[in-house]
């Protein structure tokens, strides 16, 4: 299989290849040329495997040899051998066909483990087979940061710098990044917000002259495509828990970055039966307001009690416009470059096209504590902002209740002691392995907003 950017100005790539690179040359995000298909048949015949063994299965396509299968087998088992649930991916009940898949049973309470994990297998298998060194540098608007370096922090090849915006984390959140030890673990916090991270970031990508000779940067964002393939997996899950594929189901899925929700839609494409796509946003919601009513055009930040989907440049939105524009390469540049404008917009047909796929809901601080509260009054079910807001957005654009509504719980709620307080509850003690989070020694650099600072703490510390 090949991987083929976006822009369409760079050449294709193998999986290895993608695996260690960030954008394309050209500034695009890497998408497989081809996507494999399934008949209902065929994915009736995975019900019943366990996580790891579907994983394997859907993985395999994309790897394409890369990796030798039974070593792609091992890479998988040990990625999710230290999930505190046998499910790995559990599924529980709110109400008549309302589900929440619980996606934060991994290392570090966030859905970013299913893909983080893996990755850092595959790097640690990737680089020592090729004796080669690499940096990674990736922003985090709050999960993927800890994710990262407890999935990447014991690969020998590796140094990571994760950036954080300053202040606008929670502190559990933040806890969790900065106090992992190792000399190859480094964590700045840059005095802006999420979207300066990542801008500083695909900057530095694309001129990577700060680095030593002989090193490069490798993404752990979901520019990464190997984020995106591990993330697939679970959709298929859910839905042969729920008597998929003979059975449609539907998704709401809290987003920022679009990654997530793209993950599910490239299911849907590989042909599982999916309903409905619910995207689910915050106040900073620019992804609902291209839905509603086609207006794509970014405005200020501002900061909500669900931290990792304060995002305005939803990265990952780039690789389904450019299914959307028909795989025009050349179309999808121009608009990008003006996604900046006010009142950008689409041609209209395509737009419906969009809205075949996708319904969307954005919801405020407010009313994410009232669905936090009245869950737990429902249920005795505690959730975070974000699931809150996903399962606010489900009830709200549920075109079918006849179709079970799979809601993906992104984060558990003692990372956001904040919004459960605001709601009225008590936040839950933190699980046993992260029990003295609080008296452990942080780790980090607080830096200035600019690529110049970024680069030359990078280059002073490798």
């Amino acid at each position: 299989m090949k991987y083929i950017s976006t822009r369409g100005q760079s050449p294709a790539q193998s999986f290895e290849q993608v695996l260690l690179t960030g954008l394309a040359p050209d500034g695009g995000l890497y998408v497989p040329e081809t996507l494999p298909h399934y008949s209902r048949e065929e994915i009736a015949k995975w019900a019943g495997l366990g996580y790891a063994e579907l994983a394997l299965k859907i993985i395999s396509p994309f790897v394409d040899g890369a990796i030798p299968e039974a070593k792609l087998k091992e890479l998988i088992d040990k990625s999710y051998a230290n999930f505190s649930h046998k499910a790995v991916a559990p599924l529980r009940m709110l109400g008549a066909n309302e589900w929440v898949m619980e996606l934060y049973c991994g290392p570090t309470l966030a859905f970013k483990d299913f893909a983080l994990q893996l990755l850092g297998h595959l790097l640690d298998y990737v680089l020592t087979r090729n004796n080669q060194k690499v940096v990674i540098l990736g922003a985090t608007s709050g999960d993927t940061g800890s994710a990262a370096l407890e999935g990447c922090r014991h690969c020998e090849n590796v140094d990571i710098f994760i950036l954080h915006p300053y202040q606008r984390v929670s502190e559990v959140q933040r806890r969790q990044m900065t106090t992992v030890p190792g000399d190859n673990v480094h964590n700045i916090a840059v005095r802006g917000n999420f979207d300066d991270c990542q801008r500083i970031v695909k900057a530095a990508f694309g001129d990577q002259s700060f680095l030593p000779e002989g090193r490069q940067l490798v993404a752990v964002n979901s520019i990464n495509w190997a984020r995106i393939m591990a993330q697939i997996v679970y959709y298929f899950y859910a839905s042969l828990q729920l008597g998929g594929p003979h059975r449609e189901v539907s998704f709401s899925v809290p987003t920022g970055n679009f990654g997530d929700i793209y993950a599910g839609y490239l299911a849907r494409q590989m042909g599982l039966p999916v309903r409905q796509l619910i995207i689910a946003t915050n106040s900073n919601d620019i992804l609902h307001r291209f839905m509603s009513r086609n207006e794509y055009s970014q405005s200020a930040l501002k900061h909500t009690l669900s931290p990792s989907m304060d995002i305005m440049v939803s990265s990952n939105f780039e690789r389904y416009l450019f299914d959307l524009f028909g795989r025009d390469g050349k179309a999808l540049a121009q608009f990008m470059t003006a996604s900046g404008d006010a009142n950008h917009s689409i041609d209209p047909v395509r737009w419906q096209d969009a809205k075949q796929v996708f319904a969307s809901a954005a919801v405020s601080d407010e009313v994410t504590c009232e669905v936090i509260r009245q869950v737990y009054e429902e249920t005795g079910f505690l959730i975070d902002p974000h699931t809150a807001v996903g399962v606010k957005a489900a009830r709200e654009c549920n075109a079918d209740h006849a179709v079970p509504m799979i809601t993906l719980a992104t984060a558990h709620p003692v990372k956001f002691a904040d919004a459960v307080t605001r709601a009225g509850l008590e936040t839950p003690a933190l699980p046993e392995h992260m029990r003295d989070l609080f008296e452990r020694e942080e780790r980090y650099a607080v830096l200035d907003n600019a690529l110049s600072a970024v680069t030359g703490y990078v280059q002073s510390h490798l």
